[in-house]
C-alpha cells in the first residue's frame, strides 16, 4: 500500500514544475527522500541554495499535490539546499540529474522568530502557551513527567495538548494507553483525545514496531506536519515532550513556535547534570526561557517498607538550578507504581490523584500554570 501510495504521489508531482528551468521536480532530479506510511508523505526538494527563498512558491506548490492524491491524510515537503548542484539558469536540464550527488544536504531553516510559511508567521497561533519538557540526555524519566505534567494541567481546568516530538523513540501511545488512529478532516489531522488531553505522536500513525529510519529534513518534516497539520484549535497550553539531547529537533520546535518556555528534567547525579546543564545553555542560545529544573528519580521509595533510599545522590539538581540561576521545581521518587501505571498507558496523576507521587505532579504544574500565567503576552491562560 504504501508503495502504491508514493507512486500515486510521485505522478503527482512529476506535474509540478520549476517555472525557471522548465523541468518538473521528479526529472530534474529534485525530489529526495519521498516516504508514504500509513497515509502520512513526506518528501524533500534539492535545490541551489541561492535560491531556496524564490523557490517557497515551489515547495508549497510540491505540497499541495502531494495532498490532493487520494490516500494522503497530510503531505510536508522541505527545501534542502545542495551544495554540488549547479545553478539552474541552463533551462535544457543539463545537470540537474546529478541531484543526489555527493555534497552535503542541509535543510534550509527560517531565522528564529520567523515561520516557514510564506506569510512568514510562527505556528501554532491559537495556543496561550508552549512549554517544551526537555533533557540533556535519555533515560532520566522525561516523557513521564511530560505526561503527568499534561494531566495535572488538565485536571486542574486547562485546555491541554501534549505532543510527542520525539520521531525515532515515539513513547506516547504506550504512556497514554491508547493505539487509536488519528483520523483527516478537511486536510486536516485530528489529535488524539484520552485523558483530558489532545494528543499527537508519530506513533499514532505508523505501526509500534517499525523503526523511523528517516534523516534529518524528513525527521523535521514530520515534526512539522506534526505542530501545523494537526488541528489542535484553541487550548491554553500545548506540552511539548522533546527528545533527549540538543539537536535539530530542539532548534526546528524553538524556530518554528513560540515556547513560551522549557522545563528541564534530569536525575541527580553528576553525569546527568552535565547534560542538563548542556540543555539549559542551549535554549539561552535560542531566547527561549528556562522555566526550572526538576529532579526525577530523586528518591527510592521501598514498595514493601516505605523506607526510602537516595541511590542517584540527593540534591544535584536543586544546587545546580541554584548555580546556573533558574528555579528548581521540585523533586520526583523513583517508585514502582509510578513506571508500572506508566507502562499501563494510565499516568498516576490520573490512576492515583490521591497519592504522594500525584500531589508532587500536580504542585509542579500548579507552579508552571502560576509562570505561565505571568509570562504571557498572548492570550490568557484561564485560572478558574
Amino acid at each position: 500500500m504504501s508503495e502504491t501510495l508514493a507512486a500515486a504521489v510521485r505522478t503527482a508531482l512529476a506535474g509540478v514544475t520549476d517555472p525557471e528551468t522548465g523541468l518538473d521536480v521528479v526529472s530534474s532530479g529534485m525530489l529526495q527522500g519521498l516516504s508514504a506510511r500509513d497515509g502520512l508523505v513526506q518528501f524533500a526538494l534539492a535545490v541551489p541554495r541561492e535560491r531556496a527563498r524564490a523557490l517557497e512558491p515551489l515547495r508549497a506548490s510540491a505540497e499541495r499535490a502531494a495532498a490532493a492524491v487520494p490516500g494522503v491524510l497530510s503531505a510536508t515537503c522541505v527545501l534542502t539546499a545542495h551544495r554540488d548542484m549547479p545553478a539552474p539558469a541552463a533551462r535544457d536540464g543539463q545537470g540537474h540529474g546529478h541531484a543526489h550527488g555527493g555534497g552535503t544536504a542541509r535543510a534550509t531553516r527560517p531565522a528564529p522568530g520567523q515561520g516557514g510559511n510564506p506569510g512568514g508567521g510562527l505556528l501554532l497561533p491559537e495556543i496561550g502557551a508552549i512549554i517544551a519538557i526537555a533533557s540533556g540526555k535519555g533515560g532520566v524519566g522525561k516523557s513521564t513527567t511530560a505526561v503527568n505534567l499534561a494531566v495535572a494541567l488538565a485536571a486542574g481546568g486547562l485546555r491541554v495538548g501534549l505532543l510527542d516530538a520525539d520521531i525515532y523513540g515515539p513513547s506516547l501511545p504506550q504512556m497514554l494507553g491508547t493505539r487509536e488512529k488519528p483520523r483527516a478532516s478537511e486536510g486536516r489531522i485530528q489529535p488524539i483525545a484520552h485523558w483530558g488531553l489532545k494528543a499527537m505522536s508519530i506513533g499514532f500513525l505508523v505501526e509500534e514496531e517499525t523503526p523511523m529510519i528517516w534523516r534529518g529534513p524528513m525527521v523535521m518534516g514530520a515534526l512539522e506536519q506534526m505542530l501545523g497539520q494537526v488541528e489542535w484549535g484553541a487550548l491554553d497550553v500545548l506540552v511539548v515532550d522533546m527528545p533527549p539531547g540538543t539537536g535539530d529537533a530542539q532548534l526546528t520546535i524553538s524556530q518554528r513556535v513560540p515556547l513560551a518556555g522549557a522545563v528541564i528534567v534530569s536525575t541527580p547525579q553528576d553525569v546527568a547534570l552535565i547534560d542538563a546543564r548542556r540543555g539549559i545553555r542551549m535554549f539561552e542560545k535560542v531566547n527561549v526561557p528556562v522555566l526550572g529544573l526538576v529532579e526525577n528519580m530523586s528518591y527510592y521509595c521501598c514498595p514493601n517498607c516505605g523506607h526510602t533510599a537516595h541511590i542517584f545522590g540527593h540534591g544535584g539538581a536543586r544546587a545546580e538550578a541554584e548555580r546556573m540561576g533558574v528555579e528548581f521545581l521540585g523533586e520526583l521518587p523513583l517508585k514502582l507504581e509510578i513506571r508500572e501505571l506508566a507502562d499501563a498507558g494510565t499516568p498516576i496523576v490520573a490512576a492515583r490523584p490521591e497519592s504522594h507521587e500525584a500531589a508532587a505532579y500536580r504542585a509542579i504544574a500548579a507552579r508552571l500554570r502560576q509562570k505561565l500565567g505571568q509570562k504571557q503576552s498572548g492570550p490568557k491562560i484561564i485560572v478558574e
